[in-house]
């Protein structure tokens, strides 16, 4: 017997009724870490699921997150994502796309293909549940960190606007009306099935609909999910702080800079950041000094690709940005000045001019990741476009021809299979060659450089 589904609703992702029948005996849950994806120098991190990370969009987002946050660290990242995927096709392809890649973590990002855009039937379900359990298993044998993500959100609203469009890719495809609410119920399974491994798991069908209906107040037809399957740029970062919120990374700041002028009118910098050469006048109305950060911020491009990619044109990144707060919970330069005399003061860094800045709002606090005209923010854009380029002509390309090896696969009896494998294989090494490369010129653009700052009385 099959029971109704009732709606899942926000951020929580919960069920209170099941599709199937309820199990004699539910498994005794394993409380997860509290804290995952903790990436080390040396580590090797592997995204595996389908067309939504073989995009290369949401990946690229923390993958910058963790070349300028943590500098000082050689990470690998490898894209195991194909276009169409179920669970079953990751399973099939898993020595070569994850094993051999010797991952400390894993992510995984499947089940928009694995319900077939169909309504709700035991057997499609069943065979995702029985393939991501063996996904689940294969990743624990590999002995790295597993971490869960949810399916994403499918967008019906969109989809009735895009159909009206003659040029929509999807225009004459059938979608059931109820498809986000089956992502979400395979969502939910995945959680609870993920909490009784220990194994970390990321709500992300939650964040993109709670985004999507709370900015449709006010602008009715707004969408994450421009093709209605696959977020655009501004759905992928909500997907990418979604997950790095989650993971509680242990740098959540870049910088805490605090100077304050004592009583005898000395200035005293704040201990736990590299700050040197302060120099200050008697009236307390000029200030300068050099900062070497450990970390940069963390800031998106423009554009998420310099290609035209087949999943269409989407709203910029710096939209998902500035609707989750990132700069402010995750890429917070705090910079507080106390003791300086009443006045209006002229912000320079590395003489390049920020602002101009009261000395109240000097002393309370000012948040600098917000100003794309410092030198940091420019040098970490730097980072984050060449990661862009990475993406664009290694990393993509390489999972293009990794869907050549399923198409392979699925017609092996017509075709010398070995012959093309070994060909596409060989092909394929050599974009990691290259993607290797461009990491060692990112990680080279990453590195902190000392910074002058002063401050100067205007009026």
């Amino acid at each position: 017997m099959i029971r109704t589904l009732t709606l899942i609703a926000g951020s929580a992702l919960f069920a209170t009724s099941l599709f199937a029948e309820t199990p004699k005996k539910a498994a005794a849950p394993t409380l997860a870490p509290t804290s995952f994806l903790q990436v080390q120098d040396g580590d090797t991190v592997v995204f595996l699921g389908d067309s939504i990370t073989h995009q290369s969009i949401y990946t690229q987002y923390i993958e910058n997150f963790f070349y300028t946050r943590y500098p000082e660290r050689r990470i690998h990242f490898h894209n195991a994502g194909i276009s169409g995927d179920k669970a079953g096709d990751a399973i099939t392809r898993f020595e070569e796309d994850v094993v051999a890649e010797e991952p400390d973590f894993v992510t995984i990002l499947l089940g928009m293909n694995d319900g077939q855009y169909a309504p709700f039937t035991p057997e499609n379900f069943d065979t995702y549940a029985t393939g991501m359990k063996t996904v689940l298993e294969k990743v624990k044998a590999t002995g790295a960190e597993t971490i869960a993500l949810s399916p994403t959100m499918f967008d019906h609203h969109q989809l009735a606007l895009r159909k009206k469009d003659p040029g929509f890719r999807f225009g004459n495809r059938d979608f059931d009306g109820n498809y986000n609410s089956l992502m979400a119920y395979y969502g939910a399974w995945l959680r609870e099935t993920a909490s009784t491994q220990g194994v970390p798991f990321v709500n992300l069908w939650g964040p993109l609909n709670d985004t999507t209906f709370a900015a449709r107040r006010s602008q009715p037809d707004f969408s994450l999910v421009e093709d209605s399957i696959h977020p655009g740029a501004a759905g992928q970062f909500v997907m990418a702080f979604s997950v790095l919120s989650a993971s509680q990374p242990e740098r959540r700041t870049v910088s805490g800079v605090a100077l304050t002028r004592s009583a005898k009118g000395k200035w005293i910098g704040s201990k736990n950041e590299k700050i040197t050469d302060i120099a200050g006048n008697e009236e307390g109305t000029e200030l300068s000094f050099t900062h070497l950060a450990k970390a940069l911020p963390w800031v998106v491009p423009a554009e998420s690709s310099n290609y035209n990619l087949k999943w269409g044109e989407s709203t910029p990144a710096q939209v998902g940005y500035d609707l989750t707060k990132a700069g402010h919970k995750l890429s917070n330069e705090k910079f507080r000045v106390s003791g300086l005399a009443p006045g209006s003061y002229e912000l320079t860094i590395d003489e390049k001019v920020i602002g101009t800045f009261s000395h109240t709002a000097l002393s309370i606090k000012l948040e600098l990741q917000k100003y794309s005209t410092t030198p940091q923010y420019q040098q970490s854009l730097k980072v984050a476009e060449l990661n862009r380029t990475r993406n664009d002509e290694a990393v993509r390309p390489s999972r293009d021809l990794q869907a050549q090896i399923k198409g392979l696969r699925r017609n092996k009896e017509d075709v010398d299979f070995e012959t093309r494998y070994r060909e596409i294989r060989a092909k394929i090494e050599a974009l990691h060659e290259k993607a290797a490369e461009y990491e060692e010129k990112i990680y080279a653009a990453a590195q902190p450089v000392p910074r002058h700052y002063r401050l100067r009385k205007v009026k």
